[in-house]
């Protein structure tokens, strides 16, 4: 019946999830542990399985190999449970050797798929202890993605962007995605010391071949996780990479954003990846930001801008954090004056276009933050100590007076419905407010009522964060009542 292997499947990794080191302990009344008859006979057990199932297979027999506590064991299971993928990933080798137009064909396409897809499974399950599998593949890995990348690009360059979906384009695209998924996995899922042990010789071997390809590759050809995979690569090396952030940023920053702003439909995989790109290097390697030209600064400006303005939340929530993290990393920088000489008022405007557009509301919390961060620091003379205003044009008493003015300018003009004397009293109540949190953020919900825009929409997502306060403090309230709340929302509540 359809559907009942992939519940086996499902079940049986289950079980090796609670169950994983009764499988590698002798049993009474047997003469090998269970996992040794398993590997054994793993082909017949695989036989009639579809593709994922067979990676679900592996996966939980590789939960099985990692509970296993003697680590030159483990290595031998490991050997014997890709016995079989590795036999079949060397049979397609030695074919693309003896006839390279043989990787073309659609069922090496489709078989080496579903190869690294369970070397995939298994990495998740083994994590870092996948390294010696890892070790055997990876120079063929980074082969066949450039082997493929070439034609993918090839083609799409000589028939045109209509050629991407084509069929058998569309399987080597999922080659290459499967083998980044699979590199990505692997430095994910490892610890700290099989890191060390790989060392950053891998992440310089990825350059060309992944990064490479991804500038040279014509934007159809693109695969979006490789943003994903360097963004993994920034977090788990950290400053280890700083040297590496240019070589990543000349790769993917010009060619992904001229991608994803041509509008706001096309290419959404690369837009949530390429910003978390951003933030991971912000985060991780904000050193190598300040490295950046200021011609780079400001199109990473630019970038942001078009993020927190994009119509999809989650890419407009993902440009409102990247740019307070960004404005808190600056802010114990030396940097400090320079940028914001040159941005400070630039975000200011933005954001407060953006607070008063009534599609941004979700955003309120963040718009908020942000502003309240802006104003502090035009404010602190200790951290901000040179003018940011144009000298040649006007003088100001001091960087708030100036950015007094040109917001009260920006209100008047923008919302002519308001008086004088309303715009200079929102304006004041900023700068005297954005010490309390609570008091700012009401000051602003104050300001955008009054406002025609938002005078007759319903407002509740203005008041989200209180809310949600509202409700977790009636579950708890609930929860210290016996009977009162579920036990499946028990754990809900203590995840």
């Amino acid at each position: 019946f359809e559907g009942v292997q992939d519940m086996a499947c499902d079940t049986f990794l289950k079980i090796c999830v609670k169950c994983r080191r009764r499988f590698v302990m002798l049993q009474i009344g047997e003469a090998e542990p269970f996992l040794c008859d398993l590997l054994r006979n793993i082909q017949t057990h695989t036989n009639d399985l579809e593709s994922l199932q067979v990676n679900t297979f592996y996966e939980a027999v590789g939960l099985m190999v990692s509970a296993e506590p003697d680590t030159a064991r483990a290595g031998d299971y490991l050997v014997q449970l890709m016995s079989l993928p590795n036999m079949k990933w060397q049979q397609i080798m030695q074919m693309a050797r003896q006839n390279p137009m043989s990787l073309r064909e659609a069922e090496p396409c489709r078989k080496l798929a579903n190869i690294l897809g369970t070397n995939t499974s298994v990495c998740t399950s083994m994590k870092g202890t996948f390294q010696k599998q890892l070790g055997l593949i990876f120079n063929d890995v980074l082969a066949v993605y450039k082997t493929y990348s070439e034609i993918c690009s090839g083609v799409i360059a000589t028939d045109g962007p209509v050629a991407a979906k084509r069929s058998d384009v569309k399987l080597m695209r999922s080659v290459k995605r499967q083998a980044l998924r699979l590199l990505e996995t692997f430095l994910d899922k490892a610890d700290a010391t099989d890191l060390k042990q790989v060392g950053i010789g891998f992440v310089h071997t990825m350059l060309d071949p992944v990064l490479g390809d991804y500038s040279r590759s014509v934007p159809d050809a693109r695969n979006a996780e490789v943003l994903s995979l360097f963004a993994v690569v920034v977090e788990r090396f950290g400053s280890t990479v700083e040297s590496e952030i240019g070589t990543i940023f000349d790769a993917c920053f010009q060619s992904t954003l001229s991608m994803i702003t041509k509008n706001y439909e096309e290419y959404p995989d690369h837009r949530i990846k390429f910003y978390s790109l951003l933030r991971a290097v912000v985060k991780h390697c904000f050193r190598a930001i300040c490295a950046l030209s200021p011609e780079q600064i400001s199109l990473l400006i630019d970038s942001i801008v078009w993020a927190f303005r994009h119509t999809e939340r989650n890419v407009a929530d993902l440009g409102l954090n990247l740019l307070l993290e960004l404005l808190n990393s600056i802010q114990k920088s030396e940097f400090v004056n320079v940028f914001h000489q040159k941005h400070c008022v630039q975000l200011i405007q933005e954001i407060v276009a953006a607070m008063t557009d009534t599609f941004h509301k979700p955003g309120f919390k963040l718009h908020v933050l942000i502003l309240q961060h802006l104003f502090s620091i035009v404010a602190d003379t200790s951290v901000l100590t040179v003018p940011i205003w144009d000298a040649s044009q006007k003088q100001y008493p001091s960087n708030e007076h100036y950015v007094r003015d040109s917001l009260t300018g920006l209100l008047s003009s923008n919302f002519p419905n308001m008086s004088q004397i309303q715009v200079q009293a929102i304006v004041a109540g900023m700068f005297d407010l954005r010490k309390d949190y609570s008091a700012f953020k009401n000051h602003l919900r104050d300001f955008l009522v009054q406002t025609k825009e938002f005078a007759t929409e319903n407002n509740a997502e203005l008041y989200a964060e209180e809310t949600a306060h509202q409700r977790e403090n009636e579950r708890q309230r609930l929860s210290a009542i016996p009977g009162m709340v579920k036990p499946a929302e028990m754990h809900d509540m203590n995840l």
